[in-house]
């Protein structure tokens, strides 16, 4: 049996049962359209667009439901599906389209002049226009309605066949490709999707870009899975979402910035949202008040890690632990493996922080055309190197102390900013913090932190500042400078920037 073509096997089972909404567009499909239109595409793919087995074809646009039909279609095809991030700049766009080699792109209307830039400067044989309104390139729909589809599974691939590809930020360098698979998704489904209990009676409200894996993977892919239905958002609009969490959705996952917005909108309240039963967060830590805020309301957040390198699932907190465990990522979920390892390789004791290694059919088997980048992050053995500082504490619950790269040493001592930023995220003034070291001729070097006050509050002065944090901090832990800023540097998925603020 092919377990790879998972469209026609949900189709089989559940066909009439509703898969996906575009809340923008109004389109749908149920799980029996949802395979045709996927089939379809891989027609187009292979017949008209003249795509062969393992080609790429990348996409270019917000979120809407014709993004699955891609993915799985792609799954058909043999194809490389390679979202491609929006908000990157044309340059940025032409270096990722340079890795990938895709012989098509696919664009949505808002990006007609970057498409057709990318493919004047030769990095595209096909372009697809999926509204049907620039001139000198296919349309999308017209090339699917008039492609005959193959209805019966595709032939058989190995699961670990690269299916698509997302790329990483590039916050340290050149942007990689990390390779998903089938195996990947079935891993963070039964991560997921076990921990959380979904069902085919789930709705879904999905805000995330879909350029990222927690777009596609939380929950997106395990409700398909489930058999549940996912609503798409163009992008997080908070009135759209408060009316839909409000009345449809049953299940939710989101980003701390989406949280914070969820918590200032006028209309928020934990009654009124009694709809949702399962509340998930990830991307970057949760900051304390806030999780607080929503425990006040009845809506216990449950927190969690993963990266685009492990499909993303590694830790969940357990609801029962949302209040005892604060500030915790829970424990590894059911097909993963981690260690906590010094500098020098080997296991530190129990509370003690190192970095996080993770391993299990969840990881990726390496980055595309990158085999320097795959050895230095994944050992011979399986295991991955995730870069993040971890600690684990008597219950088995999880820590993420900080990124590995973001820790800076002061006077011989090391610091960990997210400790840092903790502290000073509770004075009654401070909305958002951002810590990073900073050159000290003295120290070698110190802390700095950027300061988001809260709306109608007076700008502390820094001995103030400074006291807080001498009262709850290490001396050589506390910041030697405070700046206050409006906002702070984000990517896509509401991570601070923090090689931003180092520039200033």
């Amino acid at each position: 049996m092919n377990w790879f073509d998972l469209a026609g096997h949900r189709a089989r089972v559940t066909p009439d049962r509703l898969a996906l909404e575009d809340l923008a567009s109004g389109s749908s499909y149920n799980y029996r359209q949802l395979n045709e239109q996927a089939a379809r595409f891989a027609a187009a793919a292979r017949g008209t667009w003249g795509l062969g087995e393992g080609d790429r074809i990348a996409f270019l646009g917000h979120s809407r439901a014709e993004f699955f039909v891609m993915l799985f279609g792609c799954a058909k095809a043999g194809l490389v599906l390679v979202p491609l991030n929006w908000r990157l700049a044309q340059p940025e766009l032409e270096q990722l389209m340079e890795d990938c080699t895709p012989k098509a792109l696919i664009f949505g209307e808002e990006f007609t002049d970057s498409a057709q830039e990318l493919k004047a400067s030769g990095h595209a044989e096909v372009l697809l226009d999926l509204d049907g309104k620039a001139e000198a390139c296919r349309h999308y729909d017209t090339d699917l309605a008039e492609a005959t589809p193959e209805l019966t599974p595709h032939p058989d691939r190995d699961p670990d066949t690269p299916w698509y590809l997302l790329y990483t930020s590039g916050t340290t360098g050149r942007p990689k490709g990390v390779i998903q698979t089938f195996r990947m998704m079935m891993s963070n489904y039964l991560n997921i999707g076990l921990a959380v209990d979904l069902t085919g009676q789930d709705t879904l409200l999905n805000v995330l870009p879909l350029f990222h894996t927690a777009g596609i993977n939380l929950y997106s892919s395990a409700v398909f899975l489930a058999g549940g239905t996912v609503l798409v958002a163009r992008t997080f609009e908070p009135d759209q979402a408060m009316d839909v969490l409000e009345n449809r959705a049953t299940i939710f996952f989101g980003v701390p910035a989406v949280y914070q917005a969820i918590l200032e909108h006028p209309a928020f309240s934990g009654d009124r949202l009694r709809n949702v039963r399962s509340w998930g967060c990830g991307g970057a830590p949760l900051a304390l008040p806030v999780a607080r805020r929503f425990v006040e309301q009845g809506i216990r957040v449950r927190t969690g890690m993963g990266m685009t390198e492990t499909g993303p699932t590694v830790f969940l907190l357990d609801e029962d632990d949302v209040l005892d465990k604060i500030g915790s990522v829970g424990r590894p979920q059911l097909l993963t493996e981690v260690r906590i390892v010094g500098t020098d390789g080997k296991d530190v004791a129990q509370g003690e922080s190192g970095e996080l290694l993770i391993r299990g059919p969840n990881v990726t088997p390496g980055y595309w055309n990158r085999p320097d980048a795959t050895a230095d992050a994944i050992e011979p053995d399986g295991w991955l190197h995730s870069g993040d500082v971890a600690r684990c504490d008597e219950d088995g619950c999880y820590y993420i102390v900080d990124r590995w790269k973001d820790m800076f040493i002061s006077g011989g001592e090391n610091v960990y900013p997210a400790e840092v930023e903790r502290v000073l995220a509770e004075h009654p003034e401070v909305s958002e913090v951002a810590v990073v070291g900073v050159a000290d001729e003295k120290w070698g070097e110190v802390g700095k932190a950027f300061l988001c006050l809260r709306p109608d509050s007076e700008e502390p002065d820094p001995a103030t500042l400074n006291a807080w944090c001498r009262e709850r901090l290490a001396g050589y832990k506390v910041p030697r400078y405070f700046q206050v800023v409006d906002e702070l540097p984000r990517n896509a998925l509401g991570k601070v920037t923090k090689q931003v603020l180092r520039q200033d």
